[in-house]
């Protein structure tokens, strides 16, 4: 199977591509509402999303402003509808972005033969050049503020160059307090799309970075698969695809074969070696489609999962008289820097 830089066939979306109107995140109430016929998950408006209603959220705040020439969007407007069946809930999300991003630390060859992996750190130690567009939702499970706070319960900022007493170039770091889970659900326009999932992750009380080097930033329980960045021990592609096409953003694990000098069929060869997550971070599939400067995310995930430690991994959607308080946020071709809103969504069920 071979990946272009457009993931998936060109879609038709539905949503009118007229500028709208948008407010800041405050208590914005996204309603969910019963579907009657089946959801199609191939990231285009079908008529069954007709008869959800939308919220549109403008996003515009940024972490940090990087010092290596970043040049991403400033600020878009995310809209998003909701449906659900006896058994799945599902997502359309749509938002401006002019940029199909899916480079993530490619290798190049050069004019001496060699091979060099393209990257452009900034003084924070990440990228924002070579890397992926990406989507995040974050989803309370039993913390005590983020139904006031949102997101911002778990972002705990950097001051004078440490966050909890650790030294830290990142501006801000994820964690919660002892007890509290916040379920993440991280998409990846490289890493993850390719498989049609999201990244299933969740955030937790770890704010000690020799304990985890993401902080409180964890995977969920997986059985299997993922993806690993494409390097070896003398710092070269480790492998090439059995299907090789100057266009592929990911090697697919199921093609991978050793990368040896004499390599010639392509002058690019991907950062990334990939494979669909199983176990509970493959919980969430997903079908994305750039075209015309607008990305279109089609989310499905199972209202009530039941994978190793479920409990504090995931949202249960398993009361539909509860308000479920969530946050959004966008990465536009970059590593941590990402656009978000102040204040907080709710999902409620119809």
């Amino acid at each position: 199977m071979k990946f272009k830089k457009s993931l998936l066939a060109s879609a038709v979306i539905a949503f009118s591509l007229m500028p709208f109107g948008a407010v800041q995140a405050k208590t914005t109430t996204l309603e969910s509402v019963k579907g009657m016929s089946e959801i199609k998950l191939d990231g285009m408006a079908d008529a069954a999303w007709e008869k959800a209603p939308s919220i549109k959220v403008k996003i515009d705040k940024l972490p940090y402003k990087p010092n290596n020439g970043y040049e991403g969007i400033k600020k878009t407007t995310v809209e998003m509808k909701s449906l659900y069946d006896d058994e799945y809930i599902y997502f359309l999300m749509r938002y401006e972005d002019p940029t199909e991003s899916l480079d993530r630390f490619p290798w190049m060859k050069q004019a001496d033969g060699s091979w060099k992996q393209l990257e452009n750190k900034d003084d924070t130690g990440h990228d924002n050049t070579y890397y992926e567009d990406k989507v995040a939702i974050l989803w309370d499970i039993n913390t005590e503020d983020f139904a006031e706070k949102g997101c911002n319960a778990a972002c705990h900022r950097a001051s004078d160059g440490k966050i909890n007493g650790f030294e830290s170039k990142s501006p801000a770091r994820k964690y919660t307090k002892a007890g509290q889970t916040i379920d993440m659900w991280h998409w990846k326009g490289v890493r993850t799309a390719v498989n049609n999932q999201i990244d299933d992750q969740f955030i937790d009380s770890t704010s000690d970075p020799r304990e985890n080097s993401n902080w409180g930033r964890k995977g969920d329980h997986k059985t299997g698969g993922g993806y690993v960045n494409n390097i070896d021990d003398q710092k070269q592609p480790a492998f090439v695809s059995s299907a090789p096409s100057e266009d592929a953003v990911a090697i697919l694990d199921s093609e991978k074969q050793p990368f040896t000098a004499d390599y010639n069929k392509t002058t690019r060869i991907p950062g990334i070696v990939t494979q669909p997550f199983t176990g509970s971070r493959g919980d969430i599939d997903t079908v994305a489609v750039w075209k015309d400067g607008v990305w279109t995310l089609e989310i499905k995930r199972k209202l009530v999962t039941t994978g190793e430690q479920a409990a504090i991994e995931d949202v249960q959607f398993n009361d539909m008289s509860k308000v479920y308080p969530f946050g959004i946020g966008v990465f536009d071709n970059s590593q941590i820097n990402h656009l978000y809103h102040r204040g907080v969504l709710n999902l409620i069920f119809k």
